[in-house]
């Protein structure tokens, strides 16, 4: 049973706009124009936030002429969730366990 849970993914998804922008892509496909409309975020400041997901591995980009489309990887969003799954299960699990002091 895993235990640990990916920390690294975790900092990536807890800054607000990248989560923000999990959300939507969770629902559609969209450009880099539809996240600045949807965020109101400056464009440059939501590519640095689209790399950064897009490095962690949680996004991946589809061309489409001039425009790059994102999507997001719901795998990626399994795995962690996965993951939470098992450390709640051990934690109902050790919920009896005490270790006895010194």
């Amino acid at each position: 049973m895993m235990t640990s849970v990916d920390t690294d993914l975790i900092r990536v998804l807890a800054d607000p706009l990248r989560l923000q922008i999990v959300t939507l892509l969770a629902k559609e496909t969209l450009c880099t124009s539809h996240l600045v409309e949807e965020t109101g975020a400056r464009q440059t400041n939501l590519s640095n936030h689209l790399r950064v997901l897009r490095e962690a591995g949680v996004v991946e980009t589809e061309p489409c002429g001039r425009f790059t489309y994102y999507k997001l990887r719901p795998d990626v969003i399994a795995q962690l969730a996965g993951q939470f799954t098992d450390l709640a299960e051990s934690a109902r699990t050790a919920a009896e366990n005490k270790r006895a002091c010194p």
